[in-house]
């Protein structure tokens, strides 16, 4: 049986993503594709991980925790250590991203504040 690969132009295009962002995701370990000459070959192995990584950045994580997490994912399984511990990683984003939305909403309400006020404003002065 041949196993799929793909090339960082097939990867990058698939994932909306630059090939400069799959040589960073390699430089930390991410990724390790096959090298033929100067071709880079991935394997399913790096386009999970790829997915993986991707979805970490999505969900704020740092590429430190995103490493950490994506090893655990090559290690031995579902251990109750590496369920605690992504247990404890999730709930540290999850409060960080409930921090920045109370601000962002604090934000937005002072700003339609101000919208108000300058509508108060222009609706007072008489054109010229």
């Amino acid at each position: 049986m041949t196993q799929r690969t793909w090339s960082i132009s097939d990867l990058a295009k698939e994932f909306d993503i630059t090939p400069r962002t799959l040589r960073y995701y390699e430089d930390h370990g991410i990724l390790s594709p096959e090298r033929l000459g100067t071709q880079r070959l991935y394997h399913s192995r790096d386009r999970t991980r790829l997915k993986l990584a991707l979805r970490g950045k999505r969900m704020g994580f740092s590429l430190a925790d995103i490493c950490t997490l994506i090893d655990m994912y090559d290690g031995p399984g579902s251990t109750q250590p590496q369920l605690l511990h992504y247990q404890k990683v999730l709930s540290y984003y999850q409060t960080k991203l409930q921090d920045q939305l109370q601000d962002l909403q604090q934000t937005l309400a002072e700003i339609e504040v101000q919208q108000q006020n300058c509508e108060l404003l222009l609706s007072q002065k008489k054109p010229n």
